[in-house]
């Protein structure tokens, strides 16, 4: 139980403009190596306005908790400034996320808007939670590395 408690959450930018951004996702052991990994899709930078933008980045608590709107289980990123309920959930597209983080396989343009969406999301979130199992928290750091 104690190498579970020292698995971390870390979240890569890759790319972004004013409606989304793309990265990667990853749980590591205590070792910092990564025992899971997807890619993933979450708002623009809209200088962390609720509901219309991404989490700044930096570290924060990751806690696992239920969720009422989805009727499960799922982790939150707490203590973002002036926002709650940030969590990483399962979505294909950018705009069915309101400060969130949807974790996928693929990022391919599933609606042809011009903008990656992220395929077999609900199953890559399991995978997350399974890669987090027997943990009820822990910390996710996101860093802005955006290449373009």
């Amino acid at each position: 139980m104690q190498k579970d408690k020292s698995k971390r959450v870390i979240l890569l930018r890759h790319w972004s403009d004013g409606n989304q951004t793309t990265g990667s996702l990853l749980v590591v052991n205590e070792e910092g190596q990564p025992i899971f990994g997807s890619l993933c899709i979450e708002r623009g930078d809209r200088n962390n306005k609720k509901n219309v933008s991404r989490i700044p980045s930096g570290t924060y608590p990751l806690v696992l908790e239920y969720s009422p709107k989805f009727e499960m289980n799922l982790w939150e990123i707490k203590n973002v400034p002036n926002r709650s309920e940030c969590k990483i959930h399962s979505a294909n597209f950018w705009d069915q996320l309101n400060g969130c983080i949807a974790p996928g396989i693929n990022l391919t343009d599933i609606d042809k808007d011009g903008y990656y969406d992220v395929t077999y999301s609900s199953n890559t979130t399991k995978m997350f939670h399974k890669a987090l199992k027997n943990l009820k928290e822990t910390t996710i750091t996101i860093i802005d590395e955006i290449v373009y």
